[in-house]
């Protein structure tokens, strides 16, 4: 979850897999790293466990790419990533009810802690996902609201844009369900304007409907149509999101 690939200058290879990625053809993206090194290995890794979280799809080849990373893995920072990336595959088969991994994804995020030292790039995303972890699968938004800001911070600090939009996305989100409707519409507005500016059409239209949530009519559907748009032009990904665009069902007629 970086945003290699999205400025004038980057490597030709990373801009290849950026655009892909970007545009939710995680396989494709994949497809160009070979896992010769541990970075190639872990790259290639991220992306097929990022495809299960959108598509609900494509388990068994994030696992073996995953396996392969963590059998690459030597210092402790390529242990600490790919530990990060486990608990992160653990979490999304929890979270989409594929299979009960939350054990899994405590233990695996945990070690990555212990492994990745405060203050690099990379902890900045696993603060984040720590942060998920206890938002959704523990139910603690005290805690994940902590972790969001430690990696708010540390996105902030290594230029991170693409984390910060997940940032700003899930601290609205706890500003939103406490009522801080202000807050919430302005973190919205934040993570959807960054989506926009580094071209990340797969998160766009999860961060239309989110801010319109905060929005009035007509503003609020302007925003739900346009994230209808994009959602059927990439083929209905993110999956998760198909609930949230159903059109309202009318109310039974009565005798």
């Amino acid at each position: 979850m970086s945003g290699n690939g999205t400025t004038a200058g980057d490597d030709p290879l990373q801009t290849a897999v950026w655009r892909l990625r970007s545009r939710g053809c995680w396989a494709d993206a994949a497809a160009l790293l070979l896992p010769a090194t541990p970075a190639a290995a872990l790259q290639r890794a991220s992306l097929l466990v990022e495809r299960c979280l959108y598509t609900e799809q494509g388990w068994e080849e994030a696992e073996d790419a995953l396996r392969t990373a963590e059998a690459m893995a030597h210092s402790d920072d390529e242990r600490g990533a790919a530990a990060c990336e486990r608990g992160y595959l653990a979490y999304a088969a929890t979270l989409l009810a594929v299979r009960d991994r939350a054990d899994e994804a405590r233990a695996a995020l945990g070690r990555a802690a212990a492994l990745v030292p405060p203050g690099v790039p990379a902890r900045a995303l696993l603060d984040f996902r720590r942060g998920l972890l206890a938002e959704n699968l523990t139910s603690a938004p005290q805690a994940a609201r902590a972790a969001y800001r430690r990696a708010h911070a540390g996105a902030t600090a290594h230029s991170d844009p693409l984390l910060l939009s997940f940032t700003w996305r899930h601290l609205a989100g706890l500003a939103l369900r406490e009522g801080e409707l202000a807050e919430a519409r302005h973190g919205f507005a934040e993570s959807l304007r960054i989506r926009e500016e580094l071209g990340y059409l797969v998160g766009t239209a999860p961060a239309l409907v989110s801010l319109a949530d905060t929005e009035t009519e007509p503003e609020a559907s302007r925003l739900r149509e346009e994230a209808r748009r994009l959602f059927r032009l990439l083929g209905g990904v993110p999956t998760w999101l198909s609930r949230q665009l159903a059109p309202p069902v009318p109310p039974a007629a009565t005798a």
